[in-house]
């Protein structure tokens, strides 16, 4: 076993309920952040960290995500003969990223559950976590910050952001102590799923990305349904932060929901406005059309 993190796993097969109807046609992590399905950033930024091999965890309906990372023998024929080589070699380039698998969810029982599927991919090895409904967009990737905390304290991590109180019970909320010396890691000991208002110890929540150990599917058999009859990665990860304690990074970088509409939306606005194509158009029609509201 390696402390060197070379794998991510990719839950992406939910129905994504939140953003029908459209959802009904087109899975939901291929929806398109300007010109590059929301996907095609989890998988840049896993790579951009280090990560070698990618478990994308798929279902039904779902095998545009398979293609988009395959070779489009018809559309490389179309730009070579119309010399767009270079256009060629930017599509080619989405498919060696890394080496990605994928296998599928046969029944939607959670993120816990899904997570399982990915045991014989992840061997003996730490291994991160990417939610499927989760962009980050930083300067240092989300996943580099947590691999980073791993290398720095030798434990699960997981990212974390402080959420408005009132929407904790949405979300999850932590058991934790900050660590000295850090201004962005703090030490976890509990942590708990959608908290009633009274089962609240902090309003940090995990947000989009997990680091941890293989073991962590010995538990997750352990682990009976939770919140909405699921198989809840929480209640897995609760078992392993008071067995072994775990840390919570406040990562940098603004996370977007990409399950919801208006998440959509914004990570759609943001990336337009500083794209290198569109920008400054993009830019300019904000500050008119902003002056209509």
């Amino acid at each position: 076993m390696s402390n060197t993190i070379t794998k991510a796993v990719i839950p992406a097969a939910g129905l994504g309920t939140r953003m029908l109807p459209i959802a009904r046609a087109i899975p939901k992590e291929m929806l398109p952040i300007v010109d590059r399905p929301a996907l095609s950033y989890l998988v840049e930024e896993a790579a951009a960290s280090g990560i070698t091999d990618i478990l994308i965890i798929t279902g039904r309906g779902k095998g545009a995500i398979e293609d988009y990372f395959d070779y489009s023998p018809e559309y490389d024929a179309k730009l070579i003969a119309s010399g767009k080589q270079a256009l060629v070699d930017e599509l080619h380039s989405v498919c060696h990223l890394a080496n990605i698998s994928f296998i599928r969810q046969k029944e939607t029982r959670g993120l816990g559950h899904a997570v399982s599927c990915a045991r014989t991919f992840v061997g003996n090895d730490h291994f991160v976590v990417m939610y499927g409904d989760d962009i980050i967009f930083s300067n240092v990737p989300a996943t580099r910050q947590l691999i980073d905390a791993y290398h720095r304290y030798g434990l699960g991590a997981a990212a974390v952001k402080a959420v408005p109180e009132e929407l904790v019970c949405r979300y999850c909320s932590l058991k934790a102590e900050p660590i000295p010396g850090s201004d962005r890691d703090w030490h976890v000991t509990d942590m708990i799923e959608k908290p009633r208002p009274e089962q609240i110890w902090t309003n940090l929540s995990i947000l989009g990305r997990v680091l941890l150990p293989a073991d962590i599917f010995d538990i997750l058999d352990r682990t009976p349904p939770g919140a909405g009859g699921e198989i809840q990665l929480t209640d897995a990860m609760r078992t392993l932060a008071q067995r072994d304690g775990m840390t919570a990074v406040d990562f940098e970088g603004t996370r977007f929901d990409l399950g919801s509409k208006l998440g959509l939306m914004m990570a759609n606005v943001t990336r337009a406005a500083e794209h290198p194509e569109i920008g400054e158009e993009f830019r300019a029609f904000l500050r008119e059309f902003a002056g209509t509201l």
